[in-house]
């Protein structure tokens, strides 16, 4: 069945079962109006639209069914102008079924449901979110639609602007550059209609232009010239740029086809300056030199239990040293306490520590001969329900403990260690990039002393499968094997 606009009443579409054709807010609320006035529920009736060629600010756009003005004239509903306005706001966005959901809204409020307006409620909520969205990208379009200048000997209009709108606000956006523009004669094209300003009226039409390529900017050379001598790499922070200028609107700045060429050259420069230490410890003019070299240095805490180094010690319960004889020659290392660890002021004493003990026994290993330690030492944790979780420490909270895991290897120069995970293997080679699978068994010197990595007990706890728990624990008694031979004393 074909659809109903012009001089068939929208009621009289709904109750033959054929679809209401609107093009505009205008002819929705006739539309609406009339509906109401004859008590049509929402779901029996069906909307549809089309695309609109003609004008965008004309006050109802079509002649209007003489059933429908005739209902309106007999109405005596009321609908407050708060309501009217987000209707007529939330019209203009691009979302499936708009009308039948702005039909449904009004349907709802003459039923006493007040709840529609409140953005508490389901329907509300999305009413709320429609307008919202409606203008912000009124807001956008503003602060982001980009005029250039023609030549002179080309004619009318004087700026022209390409947008592409993610709503339908192209009216209201128009009427705004109408008030502040003066007589200069202007237009704004999108990819679904035109808007073009003679100087005292606005006119509407379809789409005229393809994209910003149609346009041919006589200044546009000048300013990209310009934007790029004021461009300061040393600033740079693409991070914010994004926040503040959305990555969709670049493409239709002058200036968006420059932006990722400078980006990626000044951050080339950034890693450059970085690499050039020694430039830095010249004599002479002050240059840019790392972040790590220009990082102050921290006082050392004189005590474990003092050490304020991160943030970490605020939820811990207490700082977890090492433990184990000054003189061993097997340093064990591990990620940091868990729960049970952090109560008790000593590692490994919980789920994964008996673990590392099974694994030591069957590695023949004497755990009293061994120096156990983490490299981290407070607990770091998030909450679930009423138990405190394991939660994996930054790598800069890696960094700030370091102070103390140097202490320890210092004071008790072992002849291997075995990092248990890959947050020990960083904290032990300073290396953030490192990683299991690299060196998994394969033992190496560091620093003059031999460096074991096995997998930390926890991840055999955690892994699923009994044959994969045993093959992982495989590997961890292998490890420590591979350590126990290393750390034996040379034969005379």
């Amino acid at each position: 069945m074909g659809a109903i606009a012009g001089g068939v009443s929208a009621a009289a579409s709904a109750a033959a079962g054929r679809p209401v054709l609107v093009h505009s807010f205008d002819q929705w609320r006739h539309a609406a109006r009339d509906l109401l006035a004859h008590k049509v529920p929402p779901h029996a009736v069906q909307w549809i639209s089309h695309k609109d060629d003609g004008d965008l600010f004309s006050q109802g756009a079509e002649p209007q069914a003489a059933s429908a003005v005739q209902a309106d004239s007999k109405s005596t509903m009321r609908i407050p102008r708060q309501l009217m306005d987000m209707l007529q706001s939330a019209a203009c966005c691009r979302v499936p079924n708009r009308w039948a959901f702005l039909y449904l809204v009004l349907w709802r409020w003459q039923q006493g449901e007040k709840d529609v307006l409140s953005a508490a409620a389901d329907d509300g909520a999305r009413l709320h979110a429609m307008v919202k969205a409606v203008h912000r990208e009124e807001h956008d379009m503003h602060a982001y639609i980009r005029f250039r200048e023609r030549r002179e000997d080309a004619g009318p209009p004087r700026f022209v602007a390409w947008f592409e709108p993610a709503h339908d606000v192209l009216p209201q956006v128009a009427r705004h550059f109408a008030s502040r523009m003066g007589k200069v004669t202007w237009m704004i094209a999108t990819p679904e209609a035109s808007v073009l300003w003679d100087g005292a009226t606005l006119h509407s039409t379809g789409p005229l232009m393809r994209g910003p390529e149609d346009i041919d900017d006589a200044g546009e050379a000048l300013w990209l010239t310009y934007y790029r001598s004021i461009f300061n790499p040393a600033r740079l922070n693409a991070d914010l740029m994004h926040g503040h200028i959305p990555t969709r609107f670049w493409k239709n700045l002058p200036e968006g086809a420059l932006v990722p060429q400078m980006v990626s050259q000044a951050a080339a420069g950034a890693r450059k300056v970085g690499q050039t230490h020694s430039v830095g410890q010249r004599g002479g003019t002050v240059i840019p030199i790392s972040a790590d070299k220009a990082q102050p240095q921290r006082d050392a805490p004189s005590t474990l239990d003092q050490c304020r180094r991160c943030e970490l010690w605020q939820n811990a319960t207490q700082a977890v040293g090492g433990v184990g004889p000054v003189e061993a020659r097997i340093m064990l290392v591990g990620e940091q306490p868990g729960d049970q660890e952090d109560l008790a002021g000593l590692p490994f004493v919980g789920p994964a520590g008996q673990v590392l003990d099974r694994a030591m026994a069957k590695a023949e290993l004497d755990r009293r001969t061994i120096y156990l330690t983490n490299a981290v030492k407070h607990f770091k944790w998030e909450p679930r329900g009423k138990r405190r979780m394991h939660k994996t420490p930054a790598q800069r909270e890696v960094d700030a403990c370091s102070y103390w895991l140097d202490s320890e290897l210092e004071q008790v120069q072992p002849e291997v260690v075995v990092a248990l995970g890959s947050t020990a293997l960083k904290a032990v080679t300073g290396n953030p990039h490192a990683t299991l699978k690299d060196v998994l068994g394969k033992p190496f010197m560091h620093e003059g002393r031999w460096v074991v990595v096995v997998y930390h007990p926890s991840y055999i706890l955690r892994v699923p499968g009994e044959d994969m728990k045993a093959q992982a624990f495989g590997v961890m008694v292998d490890g420590l094997r591979q350590a126990r031979e290393l750390a034996a004393p040379a034969a005379p």
